[in-house]
């Protein structure tokens, strides 16, 4: 359970941000998404490849 604490005159919207910051870094929202489908492990390990790939390339490209 996150918990975020509010201090003494702490503008709400600062706490909310704070609090979905949190939320977003348990990445709860992106393992929901990803279950909702199955997907074979050799399609997830191609694209993992492919991704692998193309981060190597915008790095040589930089460089």
């Amino acid at each position: 359970m996150i918990v975020v604490p509010v201090k003494e005159g702490e503008n709400i919207e600062r706490a909310l941000k704070r609090f979905k910051r949190k939320f977003e870094k348990t990445g709860v929202i992106k393992e929901l998404r990803s279950r909702q489908a199955f997907i074979k492990p050799s399609v997830s390990r191609r694209a993992e490849i492919m991704k692998a790939i193309y981060i190597e390339q915008l790095q040589n490209k930089e460089e």
